[in-house]
């Protein structure tokens, strides 16, 4: 129904655009040079404040209601089940959700839960159908609302041009201001979530604890302190992405070089498009990819000089991660080295280098902030990959630095404990832990790559 509503106000948006600009044109009679604005900007500021108010409103209404029903819930729980624990309440009101839906749920396990889902179902039920109807009565009569007084605004000297591009420019300040918040909210939802887990458990035994098994305690309500070390996490992570990285920058770089430098224009019109391609392919595939070719190859190489190779592996995972980052790394290298001037390049010649020589002394120099940020952009996409490394190294948090055995990375465990009938605060605490250390780690990579970036641009500007 919600986006039956935003539909609706849609709707209702180019009805109100026709409206405005059909009477811009009736008060002057089709003479034009007696408005201030012509007719298509009243139309434009008509539509903007219908469309905004409207779906402003059905928003704002919609999460009321929401977080209204999420509150009322709970007391619709018989007596029977009222001295459960709080992790069992939230499951059978999630069942009762879902069971109002139409979708397919468990089978209750005694009929005080069964008969507490129907409650929770029904209340629900009731609860739904009336914010259905009071969400699309208010989201509907606000959007008619502006329409109408928008259109008895249109004058010949009222400035709808100005207005329009003042709400143009608010909409810009908004969008700058949203994207700004986010980020804020990332850091403080992590910071918050992380401080509530590092109450219960010691900074230093998750940083460095060896063994992790977050969801020993879950159903009992508590945190092993002893099963949250994420040492093999972060290990995992780290040897997966120094394999990925050992593939991909080598190869990246030097087809970036061989693109811009030596490639002819026939050769560059179909390769670089080629290698991007890879850009495109799903991760999921690649990950299909490792466990059907890469990871038995790797194993029957191994087995074949006496090598005992895991059924899953870092290695295998590393090299197809790799493959998968070379057009990130190939694609930016090779727009950075172009972008190098070819004044450069010609007094490089001038003085009697060679080709190799001017690239390896003139040309990679130039352009290494270029190449750095590159390189970061691999290594961000390594860290946070999470299908491949499902697929072809495995959960298990295996502490081990070999890579031919199973291993696991933090972005596998997040989801992992986010996801799934594992939602609660015992299990949400370590996966926002680990996402809270991961952010952490990225940002000292981040500032040491930007002081490698400015160094050198200061020197070859």
């Amino acid at each position: 129904m919600f986006w039956t509503t935003a539909a609706i106000v849609l709707v209702l948006t180019g009805a109100a655009f026709f409206w405005a600009r059909g009477r811009a044109r009736k008060v002057v009679n089709g003479a034009y040079a007696d408005l201030h604005s012509l007719p298509s900007y009243h139309g434009l500021y008509s539509a903007m404040v219908t469309f905004i108010l409207g779906v402003a409103v059905l928003v704002a209404a919609t999460l009321a209601f929401n977080t209204w029903i999420e509150s009322q819930l709970p007391s619709a729980l018989p007596s029977a089940v009222q001295e459960v624990s709080d992790f069992q309440k939230s499951r059978i009101i999630e069942d009762g959700k879902a069971l109002a839906r139409g979708d397919i749920v468990s089978r209750a396990t005694s009929d005080d839960i069964a008969d507490a889902r129907q409650k929770v179902a029904e209340a629900y039920g009731s609860l739904s159908s009336i914010k259905v109807l009071v969400v699309g009565i208010l989201a509907i009569g606000m959007a008619l609302l502006a329409a109408f007084i928008t259109n008895r605004q249109v004058a010949p000297r009222f400035r709808a041009r100005n207005l329009s591009e003042r709400i143009i420019l608010g909409l810009l300040i908004v969008s700058a201001t949203l994207a700004i918040l986010t980020t804020i909210g990332i850091v403080l939802s992590l910071v918050s979530e992380t401080f509530k887990f590092f109450s219960h458990v010691p900074v230093y035994k998750f940083l460095f604890g060896t063994h992790w098994n977050p969801l020993a305690g879950v159903f009992e309500g508590k945190i092993n302190e002893d099963s949250v070390g994420a040492i093999p996490l972060f290990v995992g992570t780290f040897m997966i992405t120094l394999v990925a990285m050992f593939v991909a920058v080598p190869i990246g770089l030097m087809s970036a070089i061989y693109l811009s430098d030596y490639a002819g224009p026939r050769t560059r019109a179909w390769a670089k498009p080629l290698l991007e391609l890879l850009a495109g392919i799903p991760t999921v595939v690649y990950g299909f990819f490792a466990v059907v070719t890469v990871a038995p190859m790797i194993r029957g190489s191994g087995e074949a000089i006496g090598l005992s190779v895991a059924s899953e592996s870092a290695l295998a995972a590393g090299i197809v991660m790799g493959i998968m980052i070379i057009p990130f790394i190939s694609s930016l290298s090779d727009d950075v080295i172009n972008a190098v001037p070819q004044a450069m390049r010609d007094g490089s010649y001038g003085l009697g280098a060679t080709k190799a020589e001017t690239i390896t002394k003139v040309i990679l120099p130039s352009a290494l902030p270029g190449i750095v940020s590159a390189i970061l952009l691999g290594i961000s996409r390594a860290v946070g990959e999470t299908m491949i490394v499902v697929m072809a190294a495995g959960q298990g948090a295996n502490l081990t630095w070999n890579p031919l055995e199973a291993v696991t990375t933090v972005t596998v465990q997040i989801v992992a404990l986010i996801t799934g009938d594992t939602e609660a605060d015992t299990a949400a605490g370590p996966a926002f832990a680990l996402g809270f250390t991961l952010f952490c780690v990225t940002l000292i990579f981040n500032i040491i790559a930007l002081r490698i970036v400015q160094k050198y641009r200061q020197k070859y500007d």
